[in-house]
């Protein structure tokens, strides 16, 4: 069987993470790479063990290319996604899907019209138990949903030293901690829950307001061993916490806290999701389990464990119970069910997020923005 030919293009923290679980699927072959220049995109290439573009272009060019992966800085998703759908190309997208919601309608737009597989990277979806407390709740184990408090904390913009471009409104957007990671979180809420968030009530607070830029480019996450002078300070404007107060569209009401510099919080994306019938809690730092709270009998926690889950939530769990599966392996099983499409043709209702989930986080990312700036309740 002749192999889906890939390209990613973009090659910082998450593009490596992209092509590590596209080599994971047999029927996908990472044909080549491209960056911000021909050099870097060699370079790179070397340390990957994969071809590279001299460009973006070039890229798109090359007709054996079925679908191609966009992880470059927030600010090029709209313009590469275009021309990667007007190339006849697959897509699929690191969030964000754009920087405005009428660049991210104009993708939804077009990728439907032309027909064309198209995703957005909300790879969280895939932990296995995520898909399973949406299971529960679909056949009514949870009950109507009372409450909901969500929170995702990091800490790798703790120190006033630490930089990245996601800093810079002009390459990352409007909004930074809520746009980054809370749209992970607020994607989990309303895929797990199946309701929708009607209004929200936000509270920013950007604890660095200024911070010092390197004077030379540094990757995500690296540490950075550098003196004073390497140094220049700059004002920052977007938002290192939030605080955010929602409503359903069932009537109940919904907390999350979103913070990129909470110490010793590395990656942590937590829910507590309370029904009429039990509580959901789940950690991002513990993925293979969920704690399960009832009032009149005992509590329960469910290990991530083939055997013990729905048919639904099996499908994501390729090892037995016990043998723990994580955060590289919630791309790899994303990338399954988006290439089952490429393969066999886009379905009607897909399982996969695509660029429409791309625009609804965009969306209610505006309101939440929106609703800081002007101190009050806004409607999605």
């Amino acid at each position: 069987m002749s192999k889906t030919q890939v390209a990613v293009v973009g090659l910082g923290f998450i593009g490596p993470a992209h092509i590590e679980a596209l080599r994971r699927l047999p029927d996908v072959e990472v044909a080549g790479i491209a960056d911000f220049s021909a050099e870097i995109a060699q370079a790179r290439a070397q340390s990957l063990g994969t071809a590279a573009y001299d460009s973006f272009d070039d890229l798109l060019r090359d007709d054996s290319i079925e679908c191609v992966h966009i992880c470059t800085p927030n600010f090029l998703h709209y313009e590469q996604a275009k021309k990667a759908l007007l190339a006849g190309k697959n897509v699929v997208c690191e969030k964000p899907l754009a920087t405005t919601t009428a660049q991210a309608e104009e993708l939804v737009e077009l990728a439907d019209k032309l027909g064309l597989v198209n995703a957005v990277h909300f790879n969280l979806r895939y932990y296995p138990l995520i898909r399973q407390m949406k299971t529960m709740r679909e056949k009514g184990e949870l009950g109507d949903i009372y409450s909901v408090q969500g929170s995702y904390l990091q800490d790798w913009l703790f120190l006033p030293t630490d930089y990245n471009w996601r800093l810079e409104p002009s390459q990352s957007g409007d909004s930074r901690a809520v746009a980054d990671i809370g749209s992970h979180l607020f994607d989990l809420i309303e895929y797990i829950t199946g309701l929708h968030i009607t209004e929200v009530m936000a509270d920013f607070n950007t604890v660095h307001k200024t911070r010092m830029k390197p004077k030379k480019a540094i990757a995500t996450y690296s540490g950075k061993l550098l003196q004073a002078s390497d140094y220049e300070e700059v004002p920052i404007t977007t938002e290192d916490f939030a605080s955010i107060l929602y409503r359903f569209d069932n009537g109940n009401t919904g907390v999350a806290t979103v913070s990129q510099v909470s110490a010793g919080r590395k990656n942590r994306c937590t829910l507590e999701i309370s029904g009429a019938n039990q509580t959901f809690n789940w950690c991002s730092e513990t993925p293979n389990e969920v704690w399960m709270g009832r009032r009149e009998v005992a509590n329960q926690v469910l290990l991530r464990d083939p055997a013990l889950a729905h048919e639904e939530a099996r499908a994501l769990m390729t090892f037995p119970g016990g043998h723990n599966e994580g955060f590289p392996d919630t791309s790899k099983q994303l990338f399954k069910e988006v290439y089952a499409a490429i393969r066999n043709g886009k379905p009607a209702n897909p399982t996969y997020p695509t660029f429409a989930d791309g625009l609804r986080e965009l969306r209610l990312c505006d309101k939440i923005v929106e609703s800081s700036r002007e101190r009050r309740w806004v409607t999605v």
